[in-house]
Parts: structure tokens; sequence; C-alpha cells
């Protein structure tokens, strides 16, 4: 490919731009005919030229394009039905790959046709479970452009559980950026507004070969996405949860606080006992007392008595998820009183609502939960005022419908 082909139209700064408001000319959208891979040999560079941006970050470096970056215009979305989308993968055009070894920084990293991967069977991610994954969305304003959802305290939240897992990793800045480029690189994957979202996956991995047991050489960075419609194929009706009382899911000590792949293997047997009886999924209590609330498979739980919502507080077998930290806020800015603590498992008999938050399910009402034998159903068959009422809120900051006060969205042009 000539590289006048691979770089004609682009500004020198459509990829990584400083601006939280991003603006720049627009990414032409992608289409391929041919979906066959080849060899990335030859990098495309892209300097960050700063006329007419305001740096916000003291460092940029340059984006890379791999040879096979193609810049052939068109408005169109990808051709796929997008009123029944659900919550399962579907390729896109490109990732973005960034490395670094043991003990140094990750530096510039590169947009990719999306493929699969090549990696030693001793890589340390295969062998020990060096890995943590992120989980973001990208949603479709109605005039076109796009909106993330606090991206930086994903970030953030990569950099605690890389500490945890002794694994380098990419700055608040880099991980932004690479979201963003990640993001407008598959633009015509975004949902129509209202229809659903570009997932947005950020992995961290041991990559490189080590037979013993200790950190990996080597790391890699990855992003790759997929537009989505919701979690649980309920949408937003109410869920039903079963209470695991025998198996759990984290312990004191252990790595349930971060977002590490481990976490997430730990819980399929119990899950998937679960659905075979009809439940939607599992609700975890805590290993020790066995008596108080700890999470869902995959998302935190929330329960509300009158004008109190109480949620289990933060105290290292709980991932501490982004959505309720929003959650949180915007409850006590609606006058709500939030208190996070131990909430025992007892609490669920006499609640007015329960519901769960996270990523992927942003709000699920809970219509039933069971525990040792009894159901306890939640009235309005669970799709509470409160629930609602948050669910409103948060799902249009998402998409760009209310004004954010919290300046909580990155807006891409």
């Amino acid at each position: 490919m000539e590289r006048s082909a691979v770089l004609g139209g682009l500004q020198p700064n459509y990829l990584l731009c400083p601006s939280r408001r991003y603006s720049s000319t627009p990414l032409p959208s992608l289409s391929f005919a041919d979906k066959t891979l080849s060899p990335l040999k030859l990098q495309k560079r892209i300097p960050l030229a700063s006329r007419n941006v305001q740096a916000a970050f003291p460092l940029k470096r340059d984006a890379v394009l791999s040879d096979t970056y193609s810049s052939v215009e068109t408005s169109e979305l990808a051709d796929i039905d997008w009123d029944n989308l659900g919550f399962s993968f579907l390729p896109t055009d490109y990732m973005y790959t960034m490395k670094c070894a043991r003990g140094g920084d990750f530096s510039e990293g590169e947009l990719q046709r999306f493929g699969n991967i090549e990696m030693s069977p001793s890589a340390g991610v295969l062998n020990y479970g060096q890995g943590l994954f992120e989980g973001l969305k990208a949603y479709r304003k109605q005039d076109g452009n796009i909106l993330l959802f606090r991206p930086e305290e994903n970030a953030q939240r990569m950099r605690l559980g890389a500490e945890r897992m002794c694994m380098p990793s990419p700055t608040v800045e880099q991980f932004v950026e690479a979201v963003k480029a990640t993001v407008l690189a598959n633009k015509r994957w975004i949902p129509p507004p209202g229809k659903g979202s570009l997932y947005i996956r950020p992995l961290l991995m041991g990559s490189g070969a080590v037979l013993g047991l200790a950190p990996a050489p080597e790391y890699t960075f990855l992003i790759y996405v997929s537009p989505v419609g919701n979690y649980f194929k309920e949408g937003v009706a109410p869920i039903h949860l079963v209470v695991e009382h025998e198996l759990h899911r984290a312990t004191p000590g252990g790595t349930g606080g971060v977002k590490t792949i481990g976490n997430y293997a730990a819980v399929l047997k119990a899950q998937s006992a679960a659905k075979a009886r009809g439940y939607s999924d599992v609700l975890y209590l805590d290993c020790v007392n066995k008596r108080y609330l700890e999470e869902v498979s995959s998302c935190n739980i929330f329960v509300v008595k009158d004008n109190v919502i109480s949620t289990p507080a933060i105290k290292g077998t709980i991932l501490p998820g982004i959505t309720r930290k929003s959650i949180i806020d915007v409850a006590l800015n609606q006058g709500f009183q939030v208190e996070e603590r131990f909430v025992a498992v007892d609490e669920l008999l006499d609640a007015d609502e329960v519901f769960c938050t996270g990523t992927a399910v942003v709000v699920s009402p809970v219509g039933s939960i069971t525990y040792m034998g009894k159901r306890v159903a939640y009235k309005n068959g669970g799709i509470g005022v409160v629930s609602q009422q948050l669910y409103s809120v948060i799902t249009r900051l998402q998409m760009g419908l209310i004004e954010d006060k919290m300046d909580w969205t990155v807006e891409l042009r």
C-alpha cells in the first residue's frame, strides 16, 4: 500500500487530540471488501501538530498506523441489524496495540486491522493469568458526535489493578487517547442514537514468555470494540437473582477489588448452574461470615428502603464500579441518602427495591431474589421508582440528552 494512500486526506492530529472536547477533521468511516489480514511491516507515523489545539497533557506521542490502515471514505454505517443488537461480539475494523518491556514504559501504539494475535504458549497471561481488562462505552448523539463516559476512571482503575498484578500500565493520558483513536477508527460501528452503544474493551496482559512463576518480561495493551445492545436478554425488564452461599467470588487479601481476568472465570460455575435453573445471574455473599452482600457476577448491587439507598462498601473484595460510583453521585444530587456499608442478606427481605449497576447493564432492576429456597418478589415487578429515576438520569447523561454538569463525558467529533 502506498504511503499517500494511507495518509491522504488525514489531518496530522486526527487521532490524538489533547482537548477534552475533541474537534478535528472527521475521521472517514471505513469499509472493506477484503477482510484478509496481511503482515504488519511498514509503519506510518502521524506527527502530532499543535496548530488549533490547546494542550491539556504535557506530552503527546506519535500515533502509528499499520500498513493495513485504509482511508477509504464512506459516511455509511456498518450493514447490520441495528434493531436487534444483543450483547455479543461482532468483529469490527480496527484494534489498537501498544507494548512495553517489564520495568519499562509504554510508548507509541498503533491501529491495526482487527484480527487474531500471535502469542507464545508460555505467555504470562496464558500460564499465570497475568491480565486485566476494562469496559466502557461510546454513544452516538443525535448530531452525529460521539460521547465517551468517564474514560479517565477506567484508566485509573487499570493502573491500580496493574500495580496489584505486577504489571506496567499505560498512563491515564495514553489510555484515553488510545480509546479515542480506536473509537474513531471504528466509527461506522457505533449504533445510531437509541439503538445501542459501542462497547470498548481495553486489555492489559503479560504477553512475554515465562516458564517459572514470575512477572512476564513483556506486556501488551490492546483495545478492541464491538457494537452492543442490552446485556441481559430481558433488556431493561427486571432480572431474577439467586443468592450463592457456598461458592464465593473473592476473598479478603485477594484480587476481588481489581478487574483481573481470573475473577470472572471463577463465577462461571455458579452462574451457569443458576441460568440452567431459570435465574438471570448470581448474587454473592462474603466468604467470612456468609451473611453480607458483595456483588453480582459482573455488577454491583444496591438496596433501597424508603429514601435510603445502601450498597456494599468497597473493602478489597468488591470491584469499585465506575457506574456504581456515578450512580452514588447522581443519587446524592437527586436528594437520596446513600450508605456504603455492610449490607446483610436479610435486608433483601424488607427492601422496597433492588437494582444492579455496571458498564454493561447500566442500571438493571431486580424483580426477585431467591435465598435458601425462599423467593422474594419486589413490587411493580421490580421496576421501582428509584431505579427508573437513576437509570433515566445516567443514560441521558451518557447519550448527551441532558446537560453534563458533572463534566463526565468526553465528546469526539
